[in-house]
């Protein structure tokens, strides 16, 4: 009916074909359904039975069933993973968490804005009080004011097998109840089940083809696997770091600044020419209006056109650009590779052919930068591959974010940055992230490499740890920049910047650490400058933060911090 041109009778030709296929491996349907069910049943019961050493539930499960019954119930099983409070852990953390894993899980309201609102118990206003602090489908707001906008889910099919269930029950308890001393209670009631499966003598199916073994699970045995369940430990997790990330000052606010102590300033600059590639560490850099000037303007894509980071290709930090102003060119280097350089003059000519690239869901207008450097990059990292640049007919790609009090913002433009033109560290939270990730690899670590693992632009010493979470904004000389949120980290961390290895161990102690969320590091904006200084930023320049609360002033008192104002 709804058909806009010839019907596709192709497609329509191979169903027949297809479900023939699914009866030779599966058995058809209704295998798949008992399959499918049983693991989900198992998973649903062994979820619900998780608990902390004060009683309280390790998820809270969405349903409308209490997965008894294939018919009412499909294979989907919908949770959210809390504290031992009661509060939500946002389901992006937890999806970050899962990547470690090689668990895929969907996250958000699932294209079903209802079904969340009603199990979430959203109002229509608190849908409404959402979208007005930023939150758009597709996002990892995942907590605001308390409550969840999202929910976890996970699903089974007929390639699913009762250990794929146990994976994800024994990651949930990896990262919730990480101190468990026996093994997981669940694993010993395989040999108790039951199983039964499609005839050896089935028309095309052989034992490599079968379904693993459906679990038919009794009501004793259940009973019994629920005692098993039952998992208590003695376990606080550290408390929960409230964060915002609508963090902003209005202009008609009072400023509030830090109170005397110990001086701020800055101890590094960082800038990254090649998205995902290598730092080039400068001790003083020119500011431009995207940030530092020349950062991620370029990246690598694949032979589809699509933006490469370290998540599938690590070894691109072992590709080290740098820039020369005076010379105007950019040269990249990489071991076993020859030296090769780019130009810094953007390329305006007829030759340059402007094409649409992605970054986070964004589109921007990139030209490519020629053969000779795609074949060094195909060289180096095995597989084609080719540089693109932003082009300056994308220079107005605009910060989306509805930041409440940043001046400006529409005029305020970034480059091939993922979120904002600015990310800050503080040396302070990076030793304290340090002594904890020491303690659970029982070895030591530079403080030098967990700074180049979080890719920053500017790394502060400030006195206290975490203290730049509670900042407005923040003004370095002439410079004045606007917080406009925590940046929520991903597996990147996990790459050492140095060897290009991956351990998983850094962003699952980062989350151990933080309590409630894997962020690290705030993010800046640059705001529009009212001052005759020249704008660079420089290593030791004093930084003179603004609280996000209005409650006593001190006075700047330095001659820079007054040249700052």
């Amino acid at each position: 009916r709804f058909e806009d041109g010839t019907v596709s009778f192709l497609d329509i030709i191979a169903l027949k074909h297809g479900f023939d296929v699914l009866e030779k491996l599966t058995g058809g349907m209704e295998k798949i359904k008992q399959h499918t069910f049983a693991l989900a049943h198992y998973t649903y019961t062994v979820l619900s039975t998780l608990k902390y050493a004060n009683g309280a539930p390790v998820v809270r499960i969405y349903s409308d069933t209490d997965f008894s019954n294939p018919d009412v119930q499909g294979p989907v099983i919908n949770f959210n993973v809390l504290d031992e409070n009661g509060d939500v852990i946002g389901f992006s953390q937890v999806d970050k968490m899962a990547s470690l894993y090689n668990i895929h899980l969907r996250t958000g309201c699932f294209c079903n804005t209802g079904a969340c609102q009603m199990h979430l118990g959203l109002s229509s206003e608190d849908i409404r009080r959402n979208l007005q602090a930023g939150h758009v489908c597709g996002d990892d707001i995942d907590v605001i004011d308390g409550r969840p906008t999202g929910s976890v889910r996970i699903s089974f099919g007929y390639m699913s097998s009762f250990e794929d269930a146990q994976t994800f029950l024994k990651f949930i308890m990896a990262i919730r109840l990480s101190k468990l001393d026996t093994e997981v209670p669940f694993q010993s009631s395989v040999t108790k089940l039951t199983t039964k499966s499609v005839p050896d003598d089935h028309p095309s199916f052989n034992s490599a083809d079968k379904l693993s073994p459906i679990p038919d699970i009794s009501d004793k045995e259940l009973g019994n696997n629920l005692s098993e369940a039952e998992v208590t430990l003695n376990w606080q997790p550290p408390e929960a770091e409230v964060e915002s990330i609508r963090a902003a000052v209005s202009e008609t606010a009072v400023p509030t600044f830090r109170r005397g102590g110990e001086p701020i300033t800055v101890t590094n600059i960082f800038l990254y020419p090649i998205k995902s590639c290598s730092a080039f560490e400068v001790t003083e850099w020119p500011v431009g209006n995207q940030g530092l000037l020349y950062d991620r303007n370029w990246m690598v894509v694949n032979q589809n056109g699509v933006c490469m980071t370290q998540k599938q290709e690590p070894r691109l930090c072992l590709v080290y650009p740098s820039i020369d102003l005076k010379k105007n060119i950019m040269v990249i280097q990489a071991e076993g590779m020859d030296p090769i350089s780019v130009s810094l003059e953007e390329n305006t000519g007829k030759e340059a052919v402007i094409s649409e690239s992605k970054v986070c869901s964004h589109r921007v207008k990139t030209y490519d930068c020629g053969e000779r450097i795609a074949d060094w990059f195909s060289v180096f990292l095995g597989r084609p591959c080719r540089l693109i640049r932003q082009s300056s007919d994308m220079k107005n790609r605009l910060h989306q974010k509805n930041t409440k009090g940043l001046a400006s913002a529409a005029n305020i433009s970034l480059s091939l940055v993922n979120k904002a033109q600015y990310l800050l560290i503080n040396v302070a939270s990076i030793l304290q992230l340090k002594e904890h990730i020491s303690a659970r690899l029982e070895e030591p670590l530079e403080i030098e490499e967990l700074i180049r693992r979080f890719r920053a632009n500017i790394v502060i010493s400030a006195p206290e740890s975490f203290e730049e979470e509670e900042w407005a904004e923040i003004s370095i000389r002439a410079l004045r920049f606007q917080v406009v949120g925590p940046c929520s980290r991903c597996q990147i961390i996990c790459i050492d910047q140095q060897s290009a290895e991956r351990n998983n161990e850094f962003l699952q102690s980062l989350s151990a650490t933080r309590g409630r969320k894997t962020s690290f590091g705030i993010y800046l904006m640059n705001q529009p400058l009212r001052s005759s200084f020249p704008d660079i930023l420089s290593v030791g320049s004093q930084v003179l933060p603004v609280l996000k609360e209005n409650t006593e002033i001190q006075p700047p008192t330095s001659s820079e911090e007054k040249c700052s104002g």
